[in-house]
């Protein structure tokens, strides 16, 4: 996790500063910091509404507090996805409306250059890459844009989002070197065009803040006058100066999900980005060298197959209080307050417009803390659970003459719906909850669920409740001096993920029940509904004066007015059907590798004899530069074919390659297989990332016989190497891939060296997909290839006992039925024995999902569009690389559904484009 630039009297001591000024340049549409002599800062009032290409200019700036728009505060409460991990657009929709409804109000989003930019001067936006389209379903979806290019964005992708052609170019990244920043403008002006249009300042978009890669001054101020030449007039941000954005990321579970959240609200935080809220997939050859899997981030709230996680209900809570309660928009360090217990830490905060008060405690204990807090005078008691966190506050207007005196448990929101206040207030199961509300007047309050108890004393109105499992509990109060009902909701983290507020054109709306809210739309006297189900459930809504009937996801459903003022549906909402997903069968199989064999023909592939590099890493003395980078090889697997003269008498080969910690080579010499090597701890890894191998072979006795032979009559011998790479390193992009260098013992033959890798990128897939392998040059993973030939082979009879050396490629094809309003998440599962030793690289309809490393299961998930759901044929291959040292497998394929619901969004297919 990471708490960035908090230091409000660094952030005070800076604010007319030159270079902050440059950070936070507000808008070319006004957006300025309050000038010097202004009367002060701008109250709390209230909060702007949702974002929307509406077609109108806005001022966007940020004073000390927050950010500003059209003059109203805004607490940002961005969740970061980044699109080219879900390489679905369809899906886009659907994870961002999902963000939305849990919570957020922004968008934070990465972009890879490398996803975008096969070769020097060529780009592609299209299709998986459409960036118009994001930042248009963005503004759909009703969220702000922060924009985050790069060029180097980290986020464990190979290189750091670097293109891999340059590190075959003569410039330093992130540097002011003439030779990259020709390069990383030509990149920020294909960005910067797109983005442009989308700027919210302009009405086109929401497109809120842009974030830039500049760890230089120099840097920054080159790349600020950069991105305003092109049109872009959102403020800036910078990831070194100090302005008030934090981050948290890595966290396990809700309680460390509060304890770092609130630790962040407590020291003024306004801009927060949680990091990450979606997953996702590192597909193909995307992921950086210290990325164990093709899963992203297995601690997202939303994760890789697009389903809440327990980590997520705190960060629910917490957006809809700031979406709804402008009082932490402002937040100024009060008096200390102390628990009487010093295991509880405290923060106390005031906003000095409203009067509010916030007090965040932390438990950092191994047990529960129960102690009594000072709070709105009074001595309260409140329990912390052990290493864990509450936000509770004091003075929050909760509606007409009613303010909240304190309590023990988290305010959700506070808002207005027609005549009725609603306040939401969550709290962990098994939690006594005890609110009090300062009241003019002696209320009339009335119990709508039996768990609730209250008593009036002395102008204050006492409201306790047991918080259980999975359940809303529900008060409603009146008063003589007001025309307006207070309603109290109280719910445990289960039951306040399925309490949803929504802002309509009409006014706000309050739903209960369904498993997501994706869309609300008044129309008359009706109110349109659409989101998810999982299992039945009821379905309650708070609406505006005038709505008197119900329609989900485009059905009308039977409501009446209930009890709590909502109009309550008679039956509870269909869940999802269940759904029984095919068996893995038919496949075939083929065996590949030519290129081991000593007949094979080479002539089309590229010498390798060059003598420098742009590498960091130095060219072995004596020898060509093998590094597959140099010839345009940057994913995947890469062959090399070294012609051996003068060979006679030769005992050993010694290969030294580069790659990251999960590298592989493997050796063959006329044919004759030599071994597999992979890096073990102690390869040398002086560049972080990388690590230098060298592999031993001694040629076996009948070997060097024939070899002898061979080269006596003047003949020549054929070394074949396969290496695996990996990635490069984000911190090391330059450093070399592949193999390095080869010595001799017993001869010192002459060696002239062949290099191929991947071919052409593909056109719609990009250039991450595809490796060097035979099978994915001759287009062995795509659908609509001939496999009639191939061995069939049964799954329960796969060939576990093969100790062959190289690569076998396996394919089948399955067909799913999957309703079309029913959105499922499918993943395949591979599962062998740790003893097993291999490989396998997944394709799906020629979409490269990932490595699988044998030694224990792990599910890939295929993600909507790419996968075929609706009864159309799905084509699965398996590249399997295997030592001869243990059964190479595979061991257990099969489908899985990891989870389903009734709704979704609609999904387009995603081009998969087959064998020509």
């Amino acid at each position: 996790m990471e708490l960035s630039r908090l230091s409000r009297r660094a952030f005070s001591a800076l604010a007319g500063t030159t270079v902050l000024g440059l950070a936070l340049g507000g808008s070319a549409s006004g957006g300025a910091l309050p000038a010097p002599g202004a009367t002060g800062p701008v109250p709390t009032g209230p909060l702007p509404g949702p974002p929307g290409a509406d077609g109108v200019r806005h001022r966007v700036a940020l004073d000390r507090y927050s950010l500003l728009v059209d003059g109203r505060r805004l607490a940002l409460w961005s969740g970061e996805m980044h699109p080219f991990r879900l390489p679905s657009p369809s899906l886009w929709r659907d994870v961002l409306q999902k963000m939305r409804a849990y919570g957020h109000n922004a968008v934070c989003v990465r972009l890879a250059w490398a996803h975008h930019s096969p070769a020097p001067g060529r780009y592609d936006f299209t299709g998986v890459r459409d960036l118009d389209l994001f930042l248009r379903t963005a503004a759909e979806a009703g969220l702000y844009v922060v924009l985050h290019p790069g060029p180097y964005i980290g986020a464990d992708v190979d290189a750091g989002g670097l293109p891999g052609w340059l590190t075959a170019t003569a410039g330093r990244a992130r540097t002011t070197d003439p030779e990259y920043l020709r390069h990383a403008d030509e990149w920020l002006t294909h960005v910067n065009a797109i983005a442009a249009r989308h700027q919210f300042t302009r009405g086109t978009g929401t497109l809120l803040l842009y974030r830039a890669d500049a760890p230089r001054r120099a840097l920054l101020s080159r790349l600020h006058d950069k991105v305003r030449a092109d049109g872009i007039d959102v403020p800036l941000l910078h990831d070194d100066l100090p302005v008030a954005w934090a981050e948290a990321e890595g966290i396990r579970d809700a309680a460390e999900a509060r304890r770092v959240h609130l630790a962040h609200l407590a020291q003024g935080v306004t801009l927060h980005n949680v990091r990450t809220a979606f997953g996702g997939t590192s597909w193909g050859w995307l992921p950086a060298p210290s990325a164990p899997t093709p899963t992203y981030d297995p601690t997202a709230a939303i994760d890789e197959a697009r389903r809440p996680t327990d980590r997520l209900a705190p960060l629910h809570q917490l957006g809809h209080l700031l979406r709804n309660v402008p009082d932490f928009t402002r937040l100024e360090e009060a008096p200390e307050v102390r628990a009487a217990d010093p295991r509880i830490q405290v923060r106390h905060l005031a906003n000095p417009d409203t009067g509010s008060h916030a007090y965040v405690l932390r438990n950092d204990s191994a047990a529960d803390v129960t102690s009594t807090l000072p709070m709105g005078g009074t001595d309260v008691r409140v329990t912390v659970p052990a290493r864990d966190a509450k936000l509770l506050a004091t003075g929050l207007h909760l509606g007409a003459g009613r303010k909240l005196a304190y309590a023990t448990v988290q305010p959700m929101m506070a808002l207005s719906v027609g005549r009725l206040d609603i306040a939401a207030f969550v709290g962990r199961a098994g939690e006594m909850a005890h609110l009090v509300l300062d009241c003019p007047e002696e209320p009339w309050p009335t119990r709508l669920d039996e768990a609730a108890a209250w008593a009036y004393d002395h102008g204050k109105l006492h409201v306790s409740v047991p918080l259980g499992e999975d359940r809303l509990t529900r008060v409603r109060a009146r008063s003589g001096g007001s025309d307006r009902t207070l309603l109290l909701l109280f719910a445990d983290d289960a039951a306040s993920l399925r309490l949803w507020s929504y802002e309509t054109p009409s006014g706000k709306v309050v739903v209960r029940g369904p498993a997501l809210l994706r869309d609300v739309a008044l129309d008359g006297a009706t109110i349109r509904l659409t989101g998810d189900t999982v299992g039945e459930h009821e379905l309650e809504v708070w609406v505006p004066r005038g709505i008197t009937h119900v329609t989900w996801n485009g059905d009308a459903v039977q409501a009446s007015a209930g009890r709590a003022l909502s109009l309550m549906t008679v039956w509870p909402l269909p869940g999802v059907p269940g759904l029984v997903l095919p068996a893995l069968d038919g496949w075939r199989r083929r065996t590949e590798n030519p290129e081991s064999r000593p007949g094979y023909d080479d002539s089309g592939w590229t010498v390798a004899d060059r003598r420098t590099s742009y590498s960091t890493t130095p060219v072995p003395a004596g020898q060509p530069v093998l590094f597959a980078d140099d010839y345009g090889f940057h994913y995947g697997d890469v062959w090399y074919r070294g012609r051996l003269t003068g060979a006679s008498g030769l005992e050993s080969v010694s290969l030294t390659y580069r790659t990251g910690a999960r590298g592989l080579l493997m050796a063959w010499l006329d044919g004759e297989p030599l071994g597999t090597h992979r890096p073990g701890p102690e390869a040398d890894g002086k560049e972080a990332g990388t690590r230098a191998a060298t592999a031993g072979f001694r040629l076996p006795k009948g070997l060097r016989e024939a070899l002898r032979k061979r080269s006596d009559a003047g003949g020549s011998a054929v070394l074949s190497v396969l290496v695996r790479p990996t990635p490069h390193d984000p911190d090391a992009y330059k450093a070399a891939r592949g193999l390095a260098s080869a010595a001799f013992e017993g001869a010192s033959p002459r060696v002239r060296w062949r290099i191929r890798g991947a071919a052409a990128p593909d056109p719609v897939r990009g250039p991450l997909n595809n490796g060097g392998l035979y099978g994915e040059r001759h287009g062995w993973h795509l659908p609509g290839y001939d496999d009639g030939g191939w061995e069939p082979v049964s799954s329960a009879a796969f060939p576990r006992a093969d100790r062959r050396q190289g690569v076998t490629w396996y394919r089948t094809t399955f067909r799913l039925d999957v309703p079309p309003d029913v959105d499922a998440s499918v993943g395949l599962v591979l599962d062998d024995a740790p003893e097993r030793d291999y490989r396998v690289q997944v394709f799906l309809n020629g979409w490269n999902m990932g490595e699988y490393v044998a030694g224990g299961p792990h599910t890939f998930v295929l993600p909507g569009g790419v996968l075929r759901t609706r009864a159309a044929a799905n084509t699965l291959a398996l590249a399997v690389l295997a030592g001869g040292g243990t059964a190479s497998g595979p061991g257990t394929v099969r489908l899985k559904l990891l989870g389903s619901a009734a709704g979704g969004v609609p999904v387009t297919p995603v081009a998969s484009p087959g064998r020509r």
